[in-house]
């Protein structure tokens, strides 16, 4: 049976990384060093692509709206650790548990959507570039983005009212730094089978935008690969290389977490969500902006460049 007022007065307890205070040390300072970066970084690009009309096209808006995202999903549990760190707390309210948990889903989602419209606009630029104008207009880049926000929060929303809806009755330690699903589940003596179902499904549809961004690559490669040039094919290959590079290590830490049975995670385990938290929004910029540049060059560049210029995408 539910506690009563179990909103209202249901506290968590954070054991963080690790759960060993010289280690927790250590990763404090890491994130105190990460943190800054990321934000600078990705506010870097976004005022950038507004500022500058040159890079008014698809893939710098893909990216600009990349960072706004990485900016809110590092916001949502990195400055709760460093605070609870500097205060000697490992407190969290059930209210403030729901809420990290929500905006991790929801956003994590919408990441990995942004990613693969990323993937489909480079995939058009290359096989298609004679339509690219026609196919990537501002209207259908903001409805890819749209979308990638309402699957992100449509996929969110089940998982935190099934967990609201569990009971917590004996231990309220939580083996992460932050609120997640697989050891909020661990800790409630509810029944929970429909929730890992759930869970699982939640993981598959965060797996679509892999599949697109594969096929999306795969038909980058097979284009290329019929053009005569070998600087063509070798920037391709560094580019799409690059992007399954960081694509890998999301989803590779993303489904080592979750593609695998509730009882064998542990804090242990903690560690490999520092890579998706906190690695992979700070390097996103630095990566895909490089990335971006070396594009120049490629079929159809210039055609995006000139007819782009002429559009609002404010």
């Amino acid at each position: 049976m539910r506690e009563d007022n179990q909103s209202s007065t249901l506290e968590f307890i954070l054991l963080g990384v690790t759960g060993q205070q010289d280690q927790e040390d250590f990763f404090f300072v890491l994130f105190l060093f990460i943190y800054p970066i990321t934000l600078i970084g990705n506010l870097l690009i976004i005022l950038a692509f507004r500022s500058d009309i040159r890079l008014h096209n698809p893939m710098y808006f893909f990216l600009a709206n990349l960072s706004f995202v990485d900016i809110l999903f590092s916001s949502v549990t990195i400055p709760k650790m460093l605070a609870n760190h500097l205060l000697h707390s490992k407190a969290i309210s059930f209210g403030g548990c729901l809420t990290q948990l929500y905006f991790m889903i929801a956003l994590g989602n919408t990441d990995s959507y942004i990613l693969a419209a990323m993937a489909y606009d480079h995939a058009v630029a290359i096989s298609l570039p004679l339509h690219y104008t026609t196919i990537t207009r501002p209207r259908t880049c903001v409805l890819l983005v749209i979308g990638s926000w309402v699957v992100g929060n449509a996929n969110a929303l089940p998982h935190t009212l099934l967990t609201a809806s569990l009971s917590f009755c004996g231990n309220k330690e939580v083996a992460n730094f932050y609120c997640d699903v697989t050891p909020l589940l661990k800790l409630s003596c509810s029944d929970i089978h429909f929730n890992v179902r759930m869970m699982y499904l939640g993981v598959g549809v965060f797996s679509v935008p892999l599949l697109c961004i594969i096929i999306s690559c795969v038909r980058v490669f097979s284009t290329v690969l019929r053009v005569p040039s070998t600087k063509g094919v070798l920037k391709v290959f560094s580019t799409c290389g690059s992007h399954l590079t960081v694509v890998s290590l999301y989803y590779g830490t993303v489904m080592g977490m979750y593609f695998r049975p509730l009882t064998s995670y542990s804090l242990e385990d903690a560690v490999i969500t520092v890579m998706y938290i906190a690695v992979t929004p700070m390097l996103n910029p630095f990566i895909y902006s490089l990335r971006n540049r070396d594009n120049e060059g490629f079929p159809g560049e210039t055609l995006q460049h000139h007819c782009y210029l002429s559009q609002s995408w404010s």
